[in-house]
Protein backbone atom coordinates (compact mmCIF):
# COMPACT_ATOMS: atom_id res chain seq x y z
CA UNK A 1 0.00 0.00 0.00
CA UNK A 2 1.31 3.44 -0.91
CA UNK A 3 1.73 6.22 1.63
CA UNK A 4 -0.49 9.27 1.40
CA UNK A 5 2.39 11.58 2.22
CA UNK A 6 5.81 10.90 0.77
CA UNK A 7 9.07 12.63 1.49
CA UNK A 8 11.83 13.58 -0.87
CA UNK A 9 13.98 10.74 0.46
CA UNK A 10 11.18 8.27 -0.43
CA UNK A 11 11.30 9.42 -4.06
CA UNK A 12 15.11 9.15 -4.03
CA UNK A 13 14.99 5.60 -2.65
CA UNK A 14 12.33 4.59 -5.18
CA UNK A 15 14.42 6.03 -8.02
CA UNK A 16 17.42 4.15 -6.62
CA UNK A 17 15.52 0.83 -6.64
CA UNK A 18 14.06 1.25 -10.12
CA UNK A 19 17.20 2.49 -11.90
CA UNK A 20 20.03 1.03 -9.85
CA UNK A 21 21.65 4.46 -9.51
CA UNK A 22 23.31 5.30 -6.22
CA UNK A 23 21.38 7.29 -3.62
CA UNK A 24 23.64 10.31 -4.15
CA UNK A 25 23.13 10.25 -7.92
CA UNK A 26 19.37 9.77 -7.48
CA UNK A 27 19.32 12.75 -5.12
CA UNK A 28 21.22 14.84 -7.67
CA UNK A 29 18.75 13.89 -10.41
CA UNK A 30 15.78 14.90 -8.25
CA UNK A 31 17.45 18.15 -7.11
CA UNK A 32 18.31 19.05 -10.72
CA UNK A 33 14.77 18.29 -11.87
CA UNK A 34 13.28 20.47 -9.12
CA UNK A 35 15.66 23.35 -9.89
CA UNK A 36 14.77 23.17 -13.61
CA UNK A 37 11.05 23.21 -12.77
CA UNK A 38 11.49 26.14 -10.38
CA UNK A 39 13.56 28.13 -12.88
CA UNK A 40 10.87 27.67 -15.54
CA UNK A 41 8.08 28.53 -13.10
CA UNK A 42 9.78 31.80 -12.17
CA UNK A 43 9.58 32.87 -15.81
CA UNK A 44 5.86 32.03 -16.06
CA UNK A 45 3.60 29.03 -16.43
CA UNK A 46 5.03 25.58 -17.10
CA UNK A 47 3.34 23.03 -19.31
CA UNK A 48 4.59 19.43 -19.38
CA UNK A 49 3.18 17.32 -22.21
CA UNK A 50 1.10 14.34 -21.00
CA UNK A 51 1.60 15.43 -17.37
CA UNK A 52 -0.13 18.75 -16.85
CA UNK A 53 0.28 22.47 -16.39
CA UNK A 54 1.71 24.37 -13.44
CA UNK A 55 0.27 27.88 -13.29
CA UNK A 56 1.59 30.74 -11.17
CA UNK A 57 -1.18 32.78 -9.57
CA UNK A 58 -0.93 35.99 -7.59
CA UNK A 59 -2.86 36.22 -4.34
CA UNK A 60 -3.83 39.62 -3.02
CA UNK A 61 -3.21 40.90 0.48
CA UNK A 62 -6.12 40.18 2.81
CA UNK A 63 -7.17 40.13 6.43
CA UNK A 64 -6.98 36.89 8.34
CA UNK A 65 -8.22 35.92 11.78
CA UNK A 66 -6.97 33.47 14.37
CA UNK A 67 -10.10 31.40 15.12
CA UNK A 68 -9.01 30.71 18.69
CA UNK A 69 -8.14 34.24 19.83
CA UNK A 70 -10.17 36.18 17.22
CA UNK A 71 -7.05 38.30 16.65
CA UNK A 72 -6.92 39.84 13.16
CA UNK A 73 -3.73 40.06 11.11
CA UNK A 74 -2.65 40.78 7.54
CA UNK A 75 -1.91 37.93 5.14
CA UNK A 76 0.57 39.46 2.71
CA UNK A 77 0.31 39.28 -1.08
CA UNK A 78 2.17 36.34 -2.51
CA UNK A 79 2.52 34.03 -5.48
CA UNK A 80 1.20 30.51 -5.42
CA UNK A 81 1.16 27.54 -7.79
CA UNK A 82 -1.80 25.53 -9.03
CA UNK A 83 -1.53 22.29 -11.00
CA UNK A 84 -3.98 21.14 -13.65
CA UNK A 85 -3.32 17.53 -14.65
CA UNK A 86 -3.53 16.44 -18.27
CA UNK A 87 -6.44 14.39 -19.56
CA UNK A 88 -4.12 11.38 -19.82
CA UNK A 89 -3.26 11.57 -16.09
CA UNK A 90 -6.92 12.00 -15.12
CA UNK A 91 -7.94 9.04 -17.29
CA UNK A 92 -5.24 6.82 -15.78
CA UNK A 93 -6.45 7.72 -12.27
CA UNK A 94 -10.04 6.87 -13.11
CA UNK A 95 -9.27 3.48 -14.68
Amino acid sequence: MLKKKIKKIDIIKDLNKKTGFSLNFSKKILDDLLSILLKNLKSGNLSLKNIGTFKVIKKKERKGRNPKTKEEFIIFARKSIIFKPSKKIIDSLNN
